[in-house]
């Protein structure tokens, strides 16, 4: 593909990603031929003789795929865009001119490893970002994911619950649903060991929901028993069976060790 086709494309991707509604079937189409066209001009993975220029719009053409792949709610796409982004972001740092979208892209990046429960990477990324640590705090796009994972980690769940209207992007929002989603889970099965029945709007009100269809959908998919006349969740009791416990065999276990104890002294 020539550099002048190159260009065309770009600048009709540009014009489709501005519009609103933004066309994402129009925008795929048009990533797709821009990554060819890459990889046909050595753009793809660059080198040092690249011009200045062409890695500008690689780099936009990109950082554009990772925020249509999120709109589009495919995150295999998503992670596939930004692990190309990384030689833009590191290796031509210095020579690039900054970019508006690269934090909120880094952001992005953060908080898909906290639904994927990658602590250990979060930190790992979050460590090798180029912000100094005074500056992580005042950057909204970072400073979003970081307060998410200490809030997991605290379990103040409302907190991560609030966040979602939070989201310094409207693309955030994707990933916060994510996250309520597992935090949804681990809420059910605290219920289901601590309550053989709750209140549907007391049900409703510790896994988040809004809307009581949401929520009948949600006790489906856990196999609850759902009484709308009661207004009652019934939880499927997974050990009901009481598991004896061998006395005789543990107070002669003790014994025999009392004694070797004796022997040793």
């Amino acid at each position: 593909m020539a550099s002048r086709q190159l260009a065309t494309l770009y600048r009709e991707l540009q014009r489709v990603f501005d519009a609103r509604p933004t066309d994402l079937k129009k925008c795929g189409a048009l990533l797709d031929q821009l990554k060819i066209g890459l990889i046909q001009t050595g753009l793809l993975i660059p080198t040092a003789e690249a011009n200045l220029q062409d890695l500008v719009v690689a780099r936009d053409i990109l950082e554009i795929g990772t925020i249509c792949s999120i709109r589009a709610k495919d995150v295999p796409s998503f992670d596939r865009f930004f692990s190309q982004l990384q030689t833009f972001y590191t290796d031509f740092r210095s020579v690039l001119p900054p970019s508006k979208r690269e934090f909120p892209v880094r952001g992005l990046n953060l908080i898909r490893l906290l639904t994927q429960n990658r602590i250990a990477d979060f930190h790992t990324t979050l460590e090798s970002l180029p912000l100094p640590a005074d500056e992580i705090s005042v950057n909204p796009y970072i400073a979003h994911p970081v307060n998410l994972e200490r809030w997991l980690m605290e379990g103040s769940y409302s907190k991560v619950w609030n966040a979602r209207e939070e989201a310094p992007a409207p693309e955030y929002k994707f990933f916060v649903d994510s996250l309520m989603g597992t935090i949804r889970n681990e809420i059910a099965s605290c219920e289901e060991s601590a309550y053989e029945r709750l209140p549907l709007k007391d049900a409703a009100t510790l896994l988040f929901f809004t809307s009581q269809s949401d929520l009948l959908k949600f006790a489906q998919e856990r196999g609850w028993q759902v009484d709308l006349t009661a207004g009652l969740i019934k939880f499927a009791r997974k050990n009901d069976e009481q598991t004896e416990i061998p006395k005789q065999k543990l107070i002669a276990a003790n014994l025999v060790y009392a004694r070797e104890l004796e022997q040793i002294v």
